[in-house]
């Protein structure tokens, strides 16, 4: 293969130097920067998990308090993305993701000096919480509008995996960590990681394709970059006034706060300890968990290479329906060894995970347009409030009964609730695709093609509403 100068010389100015090898866009360097970066916010988020023991055995904490550390760890992961959307429009990717990453580095460093509960909230969750939630989904949804008219949902779906790649690498490594040394060389270990992704995010990470002086990948004209926004969070707010005001913002809310609440918030934080009550050793549940990461790895990849094909709402109501039926047997598969029905629930639990991604960020760009990036800031927001409750909720309940079983059967049974409000979202939906990317030929190759538009037309149920100038929807349901 031939390569281009390793640093391009005739780049616009103002712009630091990018990697450019011919035939490869830049866009694809720039998906492999933040997947890494997902990668390790995901797995920075992920460590409480197998700190709750640890910390319960030393401080004397109960399940409950260390879990609410966890809590608000995931509610501002989750209520920071809105606001971390609009700030990468007000100065940049790489500034708030490098901000980001040490600010993930402080908090888990700082733990280790830590000596009441107050200091482990402050600093597992809220550094490490507005840390990763700068990171969150909301900036894959940034980096794919921003870079991507082909492969869009592939893309989605690829960068959303980073977080199960995140629990694949760190997970078992962390848990070993913990059993061999202490949970304080854990929390180093992270705060390590975070600071040595901070140099590969400044070199690397672009903010727009124009940039460079390119077209997104995809597209045949280039877009110019817009001009940076002042009032991030003013702008996040008026976005979630005007989406507020349409059905369709609500359904998706609730179908992904009982996402949330049926992952990251129960078995995200809740697997192991629960493990653990039958006779599990804690590093076995961690990789268990950890091959949910693997599986989650093909089924989040799948679904993005389906939404970019398939109609986004039957995707969503049929992901629901299969986790909810699964949790419901999970409490009977746990033993002190990882069973044959226990792996079988492993993958297909794992397949499922955050498959629920890509259509979902498909469905908030397809309904309101430019501004998709932000709603989809605030529809993930309700995400982490799902997890947050269900991390606490699940504590309380283990504190209370001594097992964990009523809790996986509330969130079996509110699954089927977020298939249901899946499933409305097709009737009387009006398809409002993103304006134009390129103007090359509807249909070429290299054009740009809504797929949430050409699914819905598949159904027979599409109506070719156009976002207004300020890209709001306006009432998405009728």
């Amino acid at each position: 293969m031939a390569f281009r100068p390793l640093v391009e010389s005739g780049r616009a100015p103002h712009t630091a130097p990018v990697i450019r090898i011919r035939s490869l866009h830049p866009a694809w360097v720039v998906a492999a920067v933040a997947f890494v970066a997902l990668v390790g916010a995901a797995s920075f988020r992920a460590t409480p998990t197998v700190l709750l023991h640890p910390l319960h055995a030393e401080f004397g904490w109960p399940l409950a308090t260390i879990s609410a550390a966890v809590s608000v760890n995931l509610l501002l992961f989750g209520l920071t993305a809105p606001f971390a959307a609009a700030l990468m429009d007000r100065f940049g990717i790489r500034r708030v993701v490098a901000v980001a990453l040490t600010m993930v580095a402080a908090g888990s460093g700082l733990t280790v000096f830590m000596r009441t509960s107050v200091e482990l909230i402050l600093c597992w969750g809220v550094l490490v919480g507005l840390g990763t939630g700068s990171m969150a989904l909301a900036f894959v949804a940034t980096i794919t509008g921003r870079w991507f008219v082909r492969r869009r949902g592939l893309v989605t779906g690829v960068l959303t995996a980073a977080g199960a790649a995140g629990q694949l690498v760190f997970l078992p490594l962390l848990a070993n960590l913990v059993e061999t040394y202490t949970w304080r060389t854990a929390a180093l270990v992270v705060a390590g990681a975070a600071l040595a992704v901070v140099p590969l995010v400044v070199w690397l990470l672009r903010d727009h394709p124009a940039e460079l002086g390119l077209p997104p990948y995809g597209a045949t004209e280039v877009v110019p970059a817009p001009a940076p926004q002042g009032g991030a969070a003013a702008r996040a707010l008026r976005v979630l006034r005007d989406a507020a005001r349409t059905p369709a913002f609500w359904l998706l809310v609730g179908g992904f706060a009982i996402c949330g609440l049926s992952t990251n918030g129960l078995v995200g934080t809740h697997f192991i300890p629960a493990a653990h009550d039958h006779g599990m050793a804690e590093t076995t549940a961690a990789g268990l968990l950890a091959l949910i990461g693997i599986f989650d790895i093909a089924g989040t990849v799948a679904s993005g290479w389906l939404t970019d094909r398939l109609d986004s709402r039957l995707l969503l109501g049929t992901y629901y329906a299969l986790r909810g039926a699964s949790l419901l047997v999970l409490p009977g598969l746990f033993a002190e060894t990882a069973g044959p029905s226990l792996l079988v629930f492993i993958v297909f639990y794992g397949l499922d995970w955050v498959a629920t991604v890509p259509p979902t960020v498909a469905l908030c760009r397809e309904y309101f347009g430019t501004d998709g990036a932000v709603v989809f800031g605030w529809v993930f927001a309700s995400h982490q409030v799902g997890a947050a409750i269900a991390a606490t909720g699940a504590g309380l309940v283990r504190d209370r009964l001594g097992e964990y079983t009523v809790a996986w059967y509330a969130a079996g049974a509110l699954c089927f609730g977020a298939a249901l409000f899946s499933v409305l979202l097709r009737r009387g939906a009006s398809r409002i695709p993103s304006p134009p990317t390129s103007s090359a030929p509807a249909g070429s190759p290299e054009g740009p093609v809504d797929h949430g538009v050409v699914a819905g037309v598949r159904a027979g149920t599409g109506d070719n509403s156009m976002v207004d100038g300020a890209g709001r929807a306006g009432d998405n349901l009728r």
